[in-house]
């Protein structure tokens, strides 16, 4: 079957991508919660040896990259591409990590929803035949967002209960165009930048929430499937308010998510953990599709899952300037 685009935003290969090997690396919150035992690697004091956070990231995503490639039975040297994306400025912790790799290397950024993009545009590269292996990589950690996006940790400001706690954590997958066992990567949507107006960095759920519901509409639109056609659908990094306003505007559209879940309500204990929203930061849905549902496929807990990472494009100098917070969600249909 030839490689199909359906709808305007939904892409289809021919031979779906398989998921051969994935890998997490995660921090002291992350380890305590409620994945606890789900991750390959953690560090008690989110430092994973190194002497700065930003250093720490690197680590991290080398580390869930070398888990991959173990369970995929490969090596850096058999990928095609690495495809690797961060929080951070000029995408450091994916260029410094990649520096041990020797890949043909992509930087990415699509904020939170940067292990959406990474895995979407390696699907694709290898669908359209241009390689045989291709890596997935994307990280963040809470000390380094918050120097960068808000305020240093030693400024000590009070959150509001809207705002979500950054994870420290990273994720990585590695994909195949060879009929090897694994799950599927079935269909990509890839989503639009929407904006709704909101301007309060303290409130990510608010503002990616648009994003993620325009992006699974038109993935229902574009594949004539609805939320009962998959076990699971899990967005990314919205928390709490951010799940509850999705809810809201399918319900108003007469449809229900039964079965719908956010990545930033996995990750944590809201309750005992103190993260007021829930999780956020491109290392959570990373490390809850490596640390949980991938593994959930392989085991058969899942068949189908709609997987939804959503990501916030702004920046503190746009957020000074009274600029909105525009929002972004790709979708990805995984199949065991």
């Amino acid at each position: 079957m030839e490689n199909q685009k359906l709808g305007r935003q939904t892409f289809q290969p021919g031979s779906p991508p398989v998921i051969i090997g994935h890998g997490s690396a995660a921090g002291n919150k992350e380890r305590t919660g409620p994945l606890s035992g789900c991750f390959d690697h953690t560090s008690a004091d989110d430092a994973f040896g190194c002497k700065t956070y930003e250093q720490a990231e690197s680590a991290m995503q080398g580390l869930a990259l070398d888990a991959a490639l173990k369970r995929a039975g490969l090596h850096t040297c058999d990928l095609d591409f690495l495809l690797a994306g961060d929080l951070l400025n000029q995408c450091i912790g994916s260029g410094y990590a990649a520096r041990a790799a020797d890949v043909p290397f992509f930087g990415l950024y699509g904020a939170c929803s940067t292990m959406g993009e990474s895995l979407a545009l390696a699907a694709l590269l290898l669908s359209g035949g241009y390689g045989a292996y291709a890596a997935a990589v994307t990280s963040s950690h809470f000390c380094s967002a918050e120097r960068q996006y808000r305020t240093p940790l030693e400024y000590g400001s009070q959150r509001t209960p809207t705002a979500q706690w950054t994870a420290t954590a990273a994720g990585a997958v590695i994909v195949t165009n060879e009929p090897r066992p694994g799950p599927r990567v079935m269909r990509v949507t890839v989503g639009r930048v929407k904006d709704k107006g909101i301007t309060d960095a303290n409130n990510m759920g608010a503002a990616m929430a648009p994003a993620a519901y325009e992006t699974l509409k038109a993935h229902f639109e574009d594949t004539g499937l609805s939320p009962a056609d998959y076990d699971l659908i899990a967005t990314g990094d919205l928390g709490k308010l951010g799940h509850e306003i999705v809810t809201d505007l399918f319900d108003r559209d007469g449809v229900k998510l039964p079965n719908y879940t956010d990545c930033g309500l996995i990750l944590f204990d809201r309750d005992a953990q103190d993260v007021h929203a829930g999780a956020s930061g491109c290392g959570c849905s990373a490390s809850v599709l490596c640390g949980h549902l991938l593994p959930g496929l392989l085991a058969g807990r899942w068949k189908k899952i709609l997987f939804c990472p959503t990501g916030a494009l702004h920046s503190p100098t746009a957020t000074m300037q009274g600029e909105s917070i525009p929002g972004v969600c790709h979708a990805l249909a995984l199949e065991a």
